[in-house]
């Protein structure tokens, strides 16, 4: 018989969470969870009570309300065994700039009970992994940048292979390479471990993260894959059409393609050419045939290109949302 814990379906799961200082709720009735090797990016506006969230998940803060557990442990129960699972790296990472980033690496790794025998291996992989061999072996951790101070930070919550990883802000302050080497660091995580990550960096979320979960005013308003976020809180395609046919022509080429067309009235460019927008819903089959069907009828066409919805504009249809809204995604 195997001694081995069965793997938890949830690796981070929070449960109607809330949390109230006197009269204030920073959050309240939040619901959400990380599967085990998966990538989340949690997402809200500043103030949301994303990093309350991310306190209380990881032991540092308590709760007034609601269950939170990681790897199947609850955290208020039993926060020692939850935290051996977990590891944290908060939005501004304390680290001391008077040790070398392999004494800090070493001391951590005692700290967080690595094996006597396998301290060394494990620095000398995070270090490896984190890409501060070349550039940082050796080096006062005060004598750093900012993104190498990150991914010390980072290598400090691999170093005793959690199962579960949160980085709290790990791209603030950094320049558009250090992003990517973050970026990059946090994707090989994919499968290996659950990361859930805050970030105000959209872009940077939207190419790392499996699924978002998006908090407003201390409250859940939309969680999911992007490409469900996208069809759920955008039913609409927008196509730029660049013709010179008229608004009436248009409209009646569109609207037989797809009933519910709309064309929204046109900007004149120049020669005779204007610039009209095409709205159709984003399940019209039309949507996929809208510019054969304007190129078979002969219309002239100088441009015609389908919207591009980004995890921006999720974010925003998102945060106008109510929470009940919220609850049902």
């Amino acid at each position: 018989m195997s001694d081995v814990a069965p793997q938890p379906e949830a690796a981070v799961a929070a449960e109607r969470l809330t949390k109230r200082y006197g009269s204030l709720t920073a959050i309240e009735d939040l619901t959400f969870s990380v599967a085990p090797g998966e990538v989340v990016g949690f997402l809200g506006p500043n103030g949301a009570g994303k990093s309350t969230t991310m306190r209380i998940l990881s032991g540092t803060m308590a709760g007034t309300s609601g269950c939170a557990s990681i790897w199947g442990v609850s955290v208020a129960l039993n926060p020692a065994e939850a935290k051996r699972h977990m590891a944290y790296m908060p939005e501004n990472n304390p680290l001391p700039e008077d040790l070398r980033v392999e004494e800090y690496l070493r001391l951590r790794a005692r700290l967080k009970d690595v094996d006597a025998g396998k301290v060394d291996a494990r620095v000398n992989q995070v270090m490896e992994d984190c890409d501060l061999v070349r550039r940082a072996s050796g080096r006062l951790i005060g004598q750093l940048s900012k993104g190498f101070r990150q991914r010390v930070g980072i290598a400090d919550a691999l170093l005793a292979q959690p199962k579960v990883v949160i980085l709290d802000e790990p791209t603030i302050g950094l320049d558009p390479h250090q992003i990517l080497g973050i970026r990059d660091l946090i994707r090989s995580l994919r499968g290996q471990m659950a990361v859930l990550i805050s970030s105000h960096i959209l872009h940077e979320v939207e190419q790392v993260c499996d699924k978002v979960v998006i908090i407003n005013r201390g409250r859940l308003v939309a969680q999911g894959r992007t490409d469900d976020l996208r069809r759920e809180l955008l039913p609409h395609a927008g196509f730029t059409v660049v013709t010179k046919a008229s608004q009436a022509e248009l409209v009646a080429l569109c609207t037989a393609a797809e009933p519910a067309a709309t064309v929204e009235d046109g900007v004149a460019t120049d020669l005779g050419w204007t610039r009209y927008r095409v709205v159709l819903p984003a399940q019209s089959p039309a949507r996929e045939t809208l510019a054969t069907t304007l190129l078979s009828a002969g219309l002239p066409l100088r441009e015609i290109a389908e919207e591009r919805y980004g995890l921006e504009d999720i974010f925003l249809a998102a945060t106008r949302r109510t929470p009940a809204e919220g609850r049902r995604s």
